[in-house]
């Protein structure tokens, strides 16, 4: 099996899935694109119908989009607890992903995934805090109800989904809940997560747009 993705440092649409394969510990190649390169675009063609990443393939099978590529890993790994076990429980943790995947379009606008920078107290619009709100509210009540410590109780599909946004908590350092500031710090420390940091603070190549502060 093999996960194309794009740099760690920036691409918080391959941290996603690299992070699942990483911590259930399912084995996969790595292969990685430059963003930002005259022949980035092409290169992504070869494997992805969209040019874009992340792009999982698995004896021929390709599957394109983050959701679709851990929807796919759920369904081709039943033992493992990608999901949470109840459909109750499955219903809202799809639901979360939902809204990660499609909402929350001024935070990714103003506060961009860099995990090599820190920029406390910039890009803190209206929008971008009523997003930050919203985010909380989500942690607080999946927390409550599954009472942690993660998202579900144990460590699942929404929990990748959200960990970009750490990541950029971590860069911006927006005011959080005490309770939210307790789970971003959680996820920080998951040794998948930390292998992901890692090794995106230790790349040489950077893209002038994401390194300059808002």
């Amino acid at each position: 099996m093999q996960l194309v993705i794009a740099n760690k440092r920036y691409s918080s649409w391959s941290m996603r899935p690299w992070v699942l394969l990483k911590h259930f510990g399912i084995a996969f190649e790595e292969c990685s694109v430059w963003l930002a390169q005259p022949d980035s675009r092409e290169q992504i063609l070869r494997y992805s119908p969209t040019g874009k990443v992340p792009c999982l393939i698995d004896n021929g099978i390709t599957v394109w989009d983050s959701l679709a590529i851990c929807e796919y890993l759920a369904e081709s790994y039943p033992h493992l607890p990608l999901w949470p076990k109840s459909r109750e429980a499955r219903a809202h943790a799809r639901s979360v992903c939902a809204e990660m995947h499609s909402g929350f379009t001024a935070l990714r606008t103003h506060m961009w995934m860099n995990v090599g920078v820190h920029w406390p107290g910039a890009a803190a619009t209206d929008d971008v805090l009523a997003d930050i709100r919203r985010i909380e509210a989500i942690w607080e009540d999946c927390l409550a109800r599954h009472e942690g410590p993660f998202l579900f109780g144990d460590f699942t599909i929404a929990d990748a989904f959200y960990a970009p946004v750490v990541m950029r908590f971590a860069t911006f350092e927006p005011a959080l809940s005490a309770r939210a500031q307790a789970y971003a710090d959680r996820i920080r420390e998951v040794a998948a997560v930390q292998a992901w940091v890692a090794a995106g603070r230790g790349e040489t190549q950077r893209v002038a747009y994401y390194e300059a502060r808002p």
